[in-house]
């Protein structure tokens, strides 16, 4: 098959051919948005009212239907410029919480990963017939990123380490211990080996020599090939659906179908319609691997027990403090300068 030309980005390139599917996803998502904005008010903070020595974050899981998770979502729609996209599969979800201030710092948004994607499979030499072992033992970080004021004082670097943390480990061996797969329908070993994030824009310098102690905690580990959803608006997205279901096509959503589903579909539905390449949209991502195991390279390739890294909640906390916070407020006074209107102006700038 032709494969698709590869097309060249500028980081403002990019994030306007994001902006149709953002706008569509505030438009849809308006009353939700507008009816919470009281509550999610009151726990907004402007950048004067932060006292750098003493934030003090927690990592918050997000539970269904509690005020975390509406929370959760709102920040999660109107802060982002890459698009919300509905999650697959397994899900966990966390809010980074500042105690002293009762401000949300940042999100953490997990789900099922992609099951094959070379950058990932090519350098933990993940071999085809094992793939789905060892997928199922990682999650993917859909969102991940540090909100206003805490994003001026390098917040994105604390959330990036707080995904490596103890607790969530420990959650996901919790919530999926005895639990079979969907699609295999068996059992597997309820470890968190690993996590993967991309930057939306290319190589993120949130990530670029993040280190706890003595070890690096994230690893650049190749880019994407430019293919995804995003850019598919979601009536279309049924309409194709549809259109397939009509010619006896099995479209099967939903869990267990995953995020390939959603790719596969729109291939096949616009490739009987003569446009080749549907998913392609040429943005190309960084990828990003946090491992959890510091031997993570033998667990895969000679099934060895895992090391794991032993980081604590508290730990990560204050070496982003130290290393980061406050050094950063001592020398750049420009988080002061944010006001929580500029993001809820922005919001009504865009619904209407």
């Amino acid at each position: 098959m032709e494969s698709p030309r590869k097309m060249d980005y500028s980081r403002e390139q990019a994030r306007d051919i994001h902006s149709m599917a953002r706008t569509e996803r505030l438009q849809e998502h308006k009353p939700f948005l507008l009816r919470n904005l009281p509550t999610v008010r009151q726990y907004m903070i402007d950048g004067k009212e932060i006292d750098a020595k003493k934030i003090h974050p927690v990592l918050k899981p997000v539970i269904a239907e509690s005020e975390e998770e509406m929370i959760f979502r709102w920040w999660n729609l109107t802060w982002w410029s890459l698009p919300y996209e509905r999650a697959y599969g397994r899900q966990m979800r966390y809010i980074v919480w500042d105690e002293h201030h009762n401000a949300p710092m940042g999100l953490i948004g997990l789900q099922s990963p992609i099951l094959r994607w070379k950058a990932r499979d090519e350098h933990l030499r993940i071999s085809p017939e094992n793939r789905d072992y060892w997928i199922n033992q990682s999650l993917s970080a859909q969102r991940l990123g540090a909100l206003p004021p805490y994003n001026y004082l390098l917040g994105g670097k604390l959330v990036g380490m707080l995904l490596t943390s103890n607790t969530i480990r420990n959650d996901f061996q919790v919530k999926y211990q005895n639990k079979q797969t969907i699609i295999k329908n068996r059992m597997l070993p309820a470890r968190l080996l690993f996590m993967t994030t991309t930057g939306a824009f290319g190589k993120s310098s949130v990530y670029n020599r993040l280190k706890f102690g003595d070890h690096e905690i994230v690893e650049y580990i190749g880019t994407t090939k430019g293919s995804g959803t995003f850019h598919i608006p979601d009536n279309l997205y049924d309409k194709l659906v549809g259109y397939l279901a009509s010619q006896g096509i099995d479209t099967k959503r939903g869990y267990g179908s995953g995020p390939s589903t959603k790719m596969r579909l729109i291939n096949q539905a616009l490739a009987a319609l003569g446009i080749k390449h549907g998913s392609y949209h040429g943005i190309q991502r960084a990828v990003y691997l946090f491992p959890l195991a510091s031997n993570l390279d033998k667990v895969i390739t000679d099934n060895a027990e895992p090391l794991w890294y032993n980081h604590e909640d508290e730990s990560l906390a204050n070496f982003w403090m130290k290393r980061w916070a406050v050094p950063r407020s001592e020398k750049n006074s420009a988080y002061k300068s944010f006001k929580t209107q500029s993001v809820i102006d922005a919001m009504y700038a865009e619904l209407d």
